[in-house]
């Protein structure tokens, strides 16, 4: 059981799918672009900070110790994600295909978390039978997700999300 005040990497990365899915919630029932524009923005802050944290932490300390394809496709998943969060950025509300983009955002996002948590054999349930100290990743990331999220509330913000797998232009 984590101490009062910790939790382990698992639990700090359900708490961040909950939190982008009322995201997407609140985006859908929006009216105003300016309102729209606001919550997809802070849906692709969170998601490049929780890619951040997956990929710099919690993947790597998972390599070798379960299904590496299962890695290498959230991985890929992660980077189709990237290529939209940093065209969401570029644009606004009232540009061509903004919603379309926020929702296959979401969609996108929703097989994810589904292959993460959801489904028999997922990634979580392995990590959690591999040999892997989750709750010292907890802490890691945890000091490295207060870090990305004070840069984020900068004014030059968190630089474009860059993608691991794919070439980009």
């Amino acid at each position: 059981m984590a101490e009062q005040g910790k939790q382990d990497a698992i639990q700090l990365l359900t708490e961040d799918h909950r939190k982008v899915e009322g995201l997407f919630e609140q985006f859908q029932k929006a009216g105003e672009d300016s309102e729209k524009e606001g919550i997809a923005r802070r849906i692709c802050t969170e998601l490049k900070v929780h890619a951040m944290l997956e990929e710099e932490i919690f993947y790597p300390a998972l390599r070798g110790k379960i299904e590496d394809d299962d890695l290498d496709e959230a991985y890929v998943e992660h980077d189709g994600a990237k290529v939209l969060i940093n065209d969401i950025e570029a644009g606004g509300a009232d540009t061509e295909f903004y919603d379309a983009k926020v929702k296959v955002l979401q969609e996108q996002i929703e097989h994810h978390i589904k292959e993460e948590e959801k489904e028999s054999g997922n990634l979580f349930e392995q990590a959690r039978a591999a040999d892997v100290d989750l709750e010292a990743l907890g802490g890691q990331m945890a000091a490295r997700k207060a870090e990305l999220m004070e840069m984020a509330e900068e004014e030059d913000g968190l630089p474009p999300a860059q993608t691991a797998t794919m070439e980009t232009q």
